[in-house]
């Protein structure tokens, strides 16, 4: 469970590049509130499937690309957010920073945190009884945080050489193409 839990939140996907980007641009303490409301957000996630929500899933396939859809669309939008933003550091205020409730929702509309929790249930707790939800839960959250932080970690490494409009706005641009090839994968 916990080397499962590890790969599904340590490797890219468009969380952890928010992470990356929101780091870079807002600070390590931005970062970290959206980290814990995306981990969060998981586990909750998490939760609600391994409670109950697969066994609907299955049986209304049509639901899980909806929700698929509407994740790329939401993908997509960030994508673009991110790509035509201007990389003035005047712009950096509080309003446009991600939070700790951007995080959460984004993980709600993210495809790899329904797959990674539909996977992960079906995979290590197929009869999915509650105590084994809860502690594949337990087991998931500080992995998760972790693995996010990483990412948090990269942005403030980031975030010191990105200093110049015309650098950050480069960054930001190579950060929306990847999750613009983040929702190709998805979709193949």
């Amino acid at each position: 469970m916990a080397l499962f839990a590890l790969a599904a939140s340590i490797s890219p996907g468009p969380v952890n590049l928010v992470s990356l980007s929101a780091t870079a641009r807002y600070g390590v303490k931005s970062g970290l509130i959206f980290v814990t409301g995306a981990t969060l957000g998981f586990v909750l996630l998490f939760l609600i499937i391994g409670l109950g929500l697969h066994y609907f899933i299955a049986e209304l396939p049509w639901l899980t690309q909806g929700i698929q859809w509407l994740g790329i669309g939401f993908l997509l939008y960030l994508s673009y957010q991110l790509y035509v933003d201007t990389g003035e550091i005047k712009d950096r205020t509080k309003s446009t920073e991600p939070k700790f409730f951007t995080g959460a929702i984004m993980q709600w509309l993210n495809p790899k945190a329904w797959v990674a929790s539909m996977s992960g249930i079906s995979a290590y707790i197929p009869q999915a009884k509650t105590t084994d939800v809860f502690l594949f839960a337990g087991v998931y959250l500080p992995i998760c945080w972790l693995s996010l932080t990483i990412w948090v970690m990269g942005g403030l490494v980031l975030g010191h050489y990105f200093q110049k409009p015309n650098k950050i706005r480069t960054m930001n641009k190579v950060l929306a193409i990847l999750l613009v090839l983040s929702c190709f994968m998805i979709i193949v």
